[in-house]
């Protein structure tokens, strides 16, 4: 990693079913964040559209679009204009009955250079992500840009170690994590905190167990339910960046709307890693058991 200091944009917003409003914002967010010096920008999941799964329609397919397609050329020209990398995250399609959640890179010259499929894809109340997506089959794999090797991973990626691992194992100098992620309304205040508090520890977890910066990008605002069976999601923002030891570099509010730039020692790591060589110090020869789905 260049030992140079690198300003990163967060781009954390609300979202509407206006898809032109929306790019918007995120158009707009991404242009602050150069204006003040950002060489890389990171935008949340699925910032093009409400996050629609909250139910299983068929319809909603048509929010899908091709890899390269109008969005990647969209952000790919607003990336050559301002010279900064972005990374975005988009509904892919495939082909017909294959679609992916999808995050692309776009090099500051308005290529692609490169992108991740979704690994890990949730299934639960509001998050019926397995009826829209199929699991990526890209595997773990960073993606080299002028500002280093991004090891990019989605939303719920961010609650298994073994890929943000897998990625510091291929060389990932950042670890990046676009996210869609709430609270239901009906949860008290109390079980809310747990549950955020446990998002940003493992988190930051990775970032201290992989001496890597992480990069966690939420949106913010309450989507309703259209099927009206539950009270919607309500974003809850809290978009971070943390150093690799963990140590929280911007911190971004919980309900607003909010673009920030943070500067990153990209020359940390190395130190970091001298210190705590947890690399050189792994049992390989004894975590073959990490293969099977449980030790019965």
């Amino acid at each position: 990693m260049s030992a140079q200091p690198l300003k990163v944009g967060i781009v954390q917003h609300s979202n509407s079913d206006d898809l032109t409003s929306n790019i918007q914002k995120t158009e707009q967010g991404i242009r602050d964040a150069a204006a003040q010096g950002a060489k890389l920008v990171v935008l949340q999941e699925l910032h093009r559209s409400l996050y629609f799964c909250q139910t299983e329609e068929t319809d909603l397919f048509d929010l899908a679009e091709p890899i390269p397609g109008p969005s990647t050329d969209f952000y790919g020209q607003l990336a050559k204009e301002l010279n900064v990398v972005i990374v975005t995250s988009l509904f892919e399609k495939r082909a017909t009955g294959l679609y992916h959640n999808t995050a692309v890179v776009i090099e500051n010259d308005g290529s692609i250079a490169g992108k991740y499929r979704k690994m890990h894809i949730p299934d639960d109340p509001g998050f019926y992500e397995k009826f829209y997506f199929t699991p990526g089959d890209m595997g773990f794999t960073p993606i080299h840009t002028s500002v280093g090797k991004l090891g990019v991973l989605v939303c719920w990626d961010q609650w298994f170690p073994e890929g943000a691992r897998l990625m510091a194992m291929a060389g990932a100098e950042i670890l990046i994590y676009p996210t869609a992620i709430g609270w239901d309304p009906r949860d008290d205040q109390a079980e809310q905190i747990r549950q955020r508090d446990a998002w940003i520890i493992s988190q930051r977890a990775h970032a201290i167990a992989n001496g890597v910066p992480v990069i966690s990008v939420n949106r913010v605002g309450h989507e309703s339910d259209p099927s009206k069976q539950s009270d919607g999601i309500l974003f809850w923002g809290n978009s971070f960046v943390a150093g690799p030891q963990g140590e929280m570099l911007l911190h971004a509010s919980e309900d607003e709307e909010q673009m920030a730039v943070v500067e990153l020692d990209q020359a940390r790591s190395e130190s970091v890693r001298r210190i705590w060589p947890y690399l050189r110090d792994r049992r390989i020869d004894h975590y073959q058991d990490l293969c099977k789905i449980y030790r019965d």
